[in-house]
């Protein structure tokens, strides 16, 4: 997770898989470890990215985004 503004460390979770795709509920509840929950409205955007900038037979990385806040009694 990409915190803007801020030079503390990025909380991470890890689905310990490569496939499938972690389902909404299963990105949700990630999230929800961290200490945080959907922006009430915010939709999930996908991007590509290849491992290795500029080779086109590099294994591509899918990464998910969407707007968060922090929510009152994390633990994260």
């Amino acid at each position: 997770m990409v915190l803007l503004n801020t030079t503390e460390r990025w909380p991470e979770f890890g689905f310990d898989r490569a496939l499938p795709v972690p389902t909404f509920t299963e990105r949700t509840e990630a999230l929800s470890v961290l200490g945080f929950e959907p922006v009430p409205g915010a939709e999930w955007t996908w991007t590509e990215d290849s491992e290795i900038y500029g080779d086109p037979v590099s294994r591509v990385v899918l990464i998910a985004a969407t707007r968060v806040r922090s929510w009152t009694g994390a633990g994260a």
